[in-house]
């Protein structure tokens, strides 16, 4: 219980400093977040954490190529 409590608060400071997020949407996420990381378990958690990683990999990527594709 404490727990969720206090990633629904993380949530909620992150979503402060997100543009287009409301301070509830980040209490949300950080409560469903907490909720999935602990079904997950530690083997989960690391396999989350690696696909993460590839994906912000690839849209930096992406996100590269668009942007000197036209100049």
């Amino acid at each position: 219980m404490i727990g969720k409590v206090i990633s629904a608060l993380a949530g909620k400071q992150i979503a402060a400093r997100t543009p287009g997020m409301s301070e509830g949407q980040g209490a949300l996420v950080g409560l469903a977040a907490a909720t999935v990381m602990r079904r997950l378990g530690p083997v989960g958690m690391v396999v989350a954490a690696g696909g993460g990683y590839v994906v912000s990999r690839y849209m930096k990527k992406r996100q590269a190529r668009t942007n000197t594709a036209g100049w």
